[in-house]
C-alpha cells in the first residue's frame, strides 16, 4: 500500500468527507481492525478493507490517506475504560472484578497487540492511538481503584507493591499466549490476583 492517495489531491472538502455517516465508519473501523487481528498488520490493505465492506478503495483513501492514519483513527475510536464503574467498597473484591472484566477482553485485545507488534514501534501515530485506546483508560481506572483503597484505609498510601499492580495485571494478560499458549480468560486472572496480586498488598 502507498501513502499517498490513489485518486485525487490531498485536499478533500469537508463536505466530500461528511458522506460517510458514524454507522459506516464504525464498520470501516471495526473491519481494520478485525483484519488486524486475523491477518497481522502488514498484510492490512486498504484493498482488503474495502473488499470487505463492500466500498470503494477511494473512499478509504479520501478520508484517510495511509494505512497508518487508519488503523490510528480505528483504535481511537475503539478507546474503552473497562473498569470505570468498578467500586464495591473492598479493594480485594475491585480487583477480582477488574481481573475479571480484563480476562472477557483479553484475547480480542492481547490479539490485537500481537498484531501490531514491529509495526508500533516505528509509527509514533500508531503508538500514541494504542496507547490512547487500549493502555491509558485501564492503567487510569486501576489506579483509580487502588486510590479508593487508600482511601479507605486498606492499604498503606506507601505501600511498595501499589505501584506494581498494573503491571502485574496487564503483564500476565500479554505473556500467557507466549508461555502456555492460552490468553489469559476470567478464571485465570482472578486466580492470578487472589494468588499474587492481593498478598503483595496484603489483602485477602
Amino acid at each position: 500500500m502507498t501513502s499517498q492517495a490513489a485518486d485525487g489531491p490531498d485536499t478533500v472538502t469537508a463536505t466530500r468527507r461528511s458522506k460517510i455517516t458514524p454507522e459506516r465508519e464504525r464498520e470501516f473501523f471495526d473491519a481494520v481492525l478485525e483484519q488486524v487481528r486475523e491477518c497481522g498488520y502488514d498484510s492490512v490493505t486498504m484493498e482488503g478493507v474495502a473488499a470487505s465492506t463492500r466500498c470503494s478503495k477511494s473512499t478509504l483513501y479520501r478520508q484517510w490517506k495511509t494505512k497508518p492514519q487508519f488503523v490510528a483513527a480505528a483504535l481511537r475510536s475503539a478507546r474503552q475504560a473497562r473498569f470505570t464503574g468498578i467500586d464495591t467498597g473492598s479493594l480485594a473484591e475491585d480487583l477480582r472484578r477488574a481481573a475479571r472484566a480484563a480476562g472477557e477482553w483479553s484475547g480480542k485485545d492481547t490479539r490485537l497487540l500481537q498484531a501490531l507488534g514491529h509495526a508500533v514501534t516505528q509509527d509514533r501515530e500508531l503508538q500514541q492511538a494504542l496507547r490512547e485506546a487500549l493502555v491509558d483508560p485501564e492503567i487510569a481506572a486501576l489506579k483509580a481503584i487502588l486510590r479508593r483503597g487508600v482511601e479507605r484505609g486498606e492499604v498503606a498510601a506507601d505501600h511498595p507493591a501499589l505501584e506494581y499492580v498494573p503491571a502485574q495485571m496487564f503483564g500476565v494478560l500479554r505473556v500467557r499466549p507466549v508461555l502456555e499458549g492460552e490468553y489469559a480468560d476470567p478464571d485465570y486472572l482472578v486466580r492470578f490476583v487472589e494468588a499474587a496480586v492481593l498478598p503483595a498488598l496484603g489483602l485477602t
